[in-house]
């Protein structure tokens, strides 16, 4: 029998089954979101290509671009948080003092398909912008860890760290220790793993988790952990950092991150607009739920 064309390398299909799961494990975590004060936005899939341009680091070669009949120079985004940038930047009225938003939506990057890992995927992310208070990292945090709690993650945990705590390394030497289960400890520099092994808690984290544990009851080695190896590669990130871990094991893939990035809205309002968030991998815990 004849069959139809295939779908390019990285795209797929998605049927009713896994359709079904998906939207339930969306309608899950979307409650819990509204029920922190979260509201929905909908944003364009395609952008012009000099917004996501330069947000990135080194995986700007990752960005889908191409030229319109027009002579338009697009992309498809690459993520949800840089055209959220530009959305506030044009919605400033909604800062009062803070927006605190969700999307649910289809990104695109072009890296080497891997398990759990698509050229297009969908991501869920939440953020609050306009303040630079401790008590909204925390709230994304806890946001997080209620989420993957009411889906069923009853060991995942959140992996927190400091991109303070980097301070005076280059954006190399950062990016060598994001990776380091991925390139294992034998082959990361012997004065990173040293600068590591002695590296603790900033101040702002240790505020940070007394308040997960005082204001959201949550626990230390239970619901989050202190990780000095998280770095996270994406340049645009300005304080506290963190990504969830399926059973709370550093080294595990991650199911999603975020973290604080104080400078990137601002880029594009021209002044300055904190904000904090976080991005659920979401092809990756509906397969693990």
């Amino acid at each position: 029998m004849k069959r139809g064309p295939v779908t390019p390398k990285g795209f797929r299909d998605i049927g009713p089954e896994l359709a079904k799961k998906r939207r339930a494990t969306i309608d899950k975590i979307a409650g819990v979101l509204e029920g922190f004060g979260f509201v929905p936005i909908e944003t364009p899939t395609l952008e012009f290509a000099d917004t996501l341009l330069g947000k990135y680091g080194e995986d700007e070669k990752l960005i889908y671009q191409f030229t319109d009949r027009g002579g338009r120079k697009l992309a498809l985004r690459y993520d949800l948080t840089v055209p959220l940038a530009r959305f506030v930047a044009n919605n400033l009225g909604l800062l009062n003092p803070t927006f605190s938003r969700y999307q649910v939506g289809q990104a695109f990057r072009g890296e080497n398909p891997q398990a759990g890992r698509y050229r297009e995927f969908t991501q869920f992310d939440f953020d609050s912008v306009g303040s630079a208070s401790l008590q909204e990292d925390a709230k994304v945090i806890a946001a997080t860890i209620a989420s993957t709690r009411k889906v069923g993650l009853n060991k995942a945990q959140m992996s927190i760290n400091d991109r303070n705590n980097f301070e005076g390394l280059s954006i190399e030497d950062i990016r060598e220790i994001d990776k380091i289960y991925k390139l294992g400890r034998e082959n990361i520099k012997k004065e990173l793993l040293e600068f590591i092994d002695k590296t603790k808690p900033t101040e702002d984290l240790r505020k940070i988790f007394e308040i997960l544990e005082k204001t959201y009851s949550l626990a230390e080695g239970k619901d989050f952990f202190f990780d000095p190896t998280l770095a996270r590669g994406l340049d645009y990130y300005t304080g506290v950092i963190f990504e969830l871990k399926p059973t709370g094991k550093p080294e595990e893939l991650t199911i999603g991150g975020g973290g604080r990035y104080d400078n990137l809205i601002g880029m594009f309002a021209g002044r300055e607009i904190p904000a904090v968030g976080f991005s659920f991998g979401l092809d990756r815990i509906v397969e693990i739920v």
